[in-house]
């Protein structure tokens, strides 16, 4: 049974560079893993990187020429580093060495070579690898030792905090994905004296934050607005809320990785006696050791 973390997942979002025949092919394949957006050019490509959230590139050997290849490609290349980008090879063609030779020196590092049905499989694993960035792959590893021995639904908080949309943004809609009443969610956390849930998720969400601005492609606006925020100027009223200092230098402080560190110094590491005996949903009694999770024998159900 999949975890409640996933019931409401969003489908990721590929902005493409392709022929009309490679668009059908890629939209065949990646149906209902990943949603294609087909684009003309470089620009639409990086307005999509910035106002969509896009989380990689395709880009066609056959679409692509010497001129489209060059600097506006290494500059989008550069400024996301984050986000990969891949070129696809559907079929042999004249210009095609020196085209994938541009395509290298302008930054792309990965060539799928489709012409065969693995390659379609390879393409689908590297788009979809997890459906996770990097900072909540990171993130969930990390918790993961630190978490050893926490009750089954403490970790789901964790894991919720970190695997949600960005658009569970407040307490309300992260007790919805928990599927626990918000009022149960935060009493449990008081009683347990442990910051508030609103402050895990806030922290939580600025450690996202961070690691998308390591793309130096993308604005507080973009940035705010992939988030869900209203507008910069209530992202700039978070940040200060919570860290006390400002947007921009929030950018200049932080990464995902050092943001990551602070959620784990001030929110995880002290208090680990308390959310070692911490059941904040509904859950049944559970713990989580070092390769996984395991319900205790006297809670699993019994046959006959």
């Amino acid at each position: 049974m999949p975890s409640p973390a996933n019931n409401h997942d969003v489908l990721t979002s590929v902005s493409t560079m392709l022929t009309p025949i490679e668009r059908l092919r890629v939209d065949a394949a990646g149906e209902g893993l990943y949603q294609a957006l087909h684009r003309d050019s470089v620009e639409d490509v990086i307005r999509d990187l910035k106002e969509r959230g896009a989380a990689a590139v395709l880009m066609s050997v056959s679409r692509c020429s010497y001129e489209e290849t060059g600097s506006r490609l290494a500059s989008m290349v550069r400024e996301f580093p984050r986000i990969p980008a891949v070129a696809l090879l559907t079929e042999l063609e004249p210009q095609t060495p020196q085209t994938v030779l541009a395509l290298g020196q302008s930054g792309v590092q990965t060539l799928i070579d489709v012409r065969q049905p693995a390659g379609w499989r390879e393409l689908r694993n590297i788009l979809m690898v997890d459906r996770a960035t990097d900072i909540q792959r990171l993130a969930l590893a990390l918790l993961t030792a630190d978490l050893v021995g926490v009750p089954v639904d403490c970790w789901r908080f964790f894991e919720v905090l970190f695997r949600c949309s960005p658009q569970v943004s407040t307490v309300r809609l992260l007790a919805r994905r928990l599927d626990v009443l918000p009022s149960t969610l935060m009493s449990r956390f008081f009683r347990a004296r442990l910051p508030a849930p609103k402050r895990y998720l806030a922290m939580a969400r600025l450690t996202r934050a961070a690691s998308l601005f390591e793309n130096p492609g993308l604005s507080v606006a973009n940035v705010s607005n992939h988030l869900d925020y209203s507008s910069p100027q209530s992202f700039g009223r978070h940040v200060r809320t919570v860290l006390h200092t400002t947007a921009v230098d929030f950018r200049h402080r932080y990464d995902g990785e050092g943001m990551l560190h602070r959620f784990r110094e001030e929110l995880v590491l002290p208090f680990l006696p308390v959310l070692r005996t911490l059941t904040p949903l509904s859950g049944p009694p559970g713990w989580l050791p070092a390769r996984g999770l395991h319900t205790p024998v006297s809670s699993r159900p019994q046959i006959g």
